[in-house]
């Protein structure tokens, strides 16, 4: 069976990976490389492991998690889409069952708030761990002069945590942001469709998502 390791070790998957950074770089967007997919792997390992489900379908998760931005090389307009074809070519090279390749590559495909829909396990673990990433370490512009808004709401949040209580069946985004450089409602109003989006992965997953911010309940 194909593991993450063999993913992570993999000179194709790392190339597409390095050169999709530097591509959205460019673009002016927050890191998505192996800082951010390094934590989405594991956090949709840990949601699923966390609920009780197999560990196989944890270890295909993860996969999809390293996987899921790997479209950016191609573009960022349907990245997804893109990233679903590149992650099928690498994961039949690999000689990964068919029907964990579908799994893999219907979360990749539709991992993206945009257009994605919860169309599987996987899918809604790796929604959960993507959409929660939100740090000021993503910033990568130096320049707060030029920060677009979401430069300043990721600078904004100073920590950030995905918590997962199996027995209660709870996901909590905790952040802690400082309201010196945006205020609360700033977060709300660029990731509020990704919110949403969590809230039908957590119902997907027979769980609750809930948003604590500044040691308040939001949602």
């Amino acid at each position: 069976m194909v593991t993450l390791q063999e993913i992570k070790d993999d000179p194709e998957v790392l190339c597409y990976i390095e050169m999709a950074n530097v591509h959205l770089a460019e673009m002016g967007y927050t890191e998505h490389g192996l800082r951010h997919i390094g934590i989405v792997s594991g956090k949709a390992r840990e949601i699923l492991l966390q609920f009780a489900y197999p560990e196989r379908l944890a270890e295909l998760a993860a996969i999809a998690g390293f996987l899921h931005d790997i479209g950016n090389v191609v573009s960022r307009y349907n990245h997804s889409q893109s990233g679903a074809a590149i992650a099928y070519n690498i994961l039949t090279r690999m000689d990964m069952p068919y029907k964990e390749v579908a799994l893999v590559i219907g979360a990749v495909g539709n991992h993206d708030e945009g257009e994605g829909e919860i169309v599987n396990t996987i899918t809604a673990a790796v929604v959960l761990a993507d959409k929660s990433d939100v740090h000021r370490s993503r910033v990568r512009n130096r320049d707060y002069a030029k920060f677009d808004i979401h430069d300043r709401v990721n600078y904004a949040v100073v920590n950030s945590q995905l918590l997962v209580d199996g027995s209660e069946r709870m996901v909590t985004l905790d952040l802690t942001i400082d309201t010196k450089i945006v205020p609360v409602i700033e977060y709300f109003e660029i990731f509020m469709q990704r919110m949403m989006m969590c809230r039908r992965a957590a119902a997907y997953l027979e769980s609750r998502f809930s948003i604590m911010v500044n040691n308040a309940r939001m949602l």
